[in-house]
């Protein structure tokens, strides 16, 4: 992993927790507590958080947790793009499908085929990754856009799903917690993907290693509506075990 990249992730993870320890992001990023020093020195210079005892603080407000788009593109890249190419084999011909505005989302846009699907989405860029596959229709959800994130929340997009029931939904998030289940740093996002479960017979969660352990600020579902995980090579093996003992179905890239 660059450093820029290990970085911006602990950015991401601090402003997710609100606070988080040397120790455990030595353990996440498998470097040594000092090379986490020296970044969250960085980092603070930078204004991005703020160091505390033994750890760092987020220095943003609950309701400017997430990420930028662009930002999140180049996070994980290599782990997002393997997550939605398996992601894809989960799909048959017919399948009526939700995808949220993740960016793995938009990675499993690019690698499906140009074959008959219909897809209800809440991402502008999902939606204009499918645009040019004639054979898929398309069904934006509409609602208040988040520039952020290039996508739309609120009561309409929240109303607009109770209008659908599909086969397979296709969701991210940023935090995966045995006990306390999946959440997202931002209330909106988490009210549209625990609609998404909703209208979805099977619900595949697409989640990288770096998320799992995680508890973010605002709680989507517990791991019991979950019917799939799909997630990359690098996840700890306890959590493998885990995740075996509650019989969750984990398909490993």
């Amino acid at each position: 992993m660059l450093v820029a990249e290990r970085q911006q992730n602990i950015v991401e993870m601090v402003n997710e927790r609100k606070s988080i320890r040397v120790t455990e992001l030595s353990r996440i990023f498998s470097v040594t507590e000092e090379t986490i020093r020296r970044d969250l020195e960085k980092l603070e210079k930078e204004g991005k958080l703020s160091r505390s005892h033994g750890g760092a603080i987020s220095v943003t407000s609950p309701d400017s947790l997430e990420v930028p788009y662009f930002e999140r593109e180049i996070m994980n890249v290599n782990e997002k793009r393997e997550i939605a190419v398996e992601a894809v084999k989960q799909v048959a011909e017919g399948d009526k499908l939700i995808l949220d505005a993740s960016t793995t989302a938009w990675y499993m846009a690019k690698s499906l085929p140009n074959i008959s699907l219909t897809i209800l989405t809440n991402s502008i860029k999902v939606a204009m990754e499918l645009s040019s596959k004639h054979q898929i229709t398309v069904i934006s959800t509409g609602g208040i856009l988040l520039s952020e994130s290039l996508s739309f929340v609120g009561p309409l997009a929240e109303d607009s799903l109770d209008n659908y029931h599909v086969k397979k939904a296709f969701i991210s998030c940023k935090g995966l917690h045995l006990d306390h289940g999946i959440s997202e740093s931002n209330e909106q996002q988490a009210r549209m993907k625990k609609k998404m479960i909703q209208s979805a017979d099977n619900v595949y969660l697409m989640i990288d290693h770096s998320k799992f352990g995680i508890q973010t600020f605002s709680h989507i579902s517990n791991l019991g509506m979950i019917n799939h995980i799909i997630a990359d090579g690098k996840v700890d093996g306890r959590f493998i075990k885990q995740l075996k003992d509650k019989s969750l179905h984990l398909i490993k890239v």
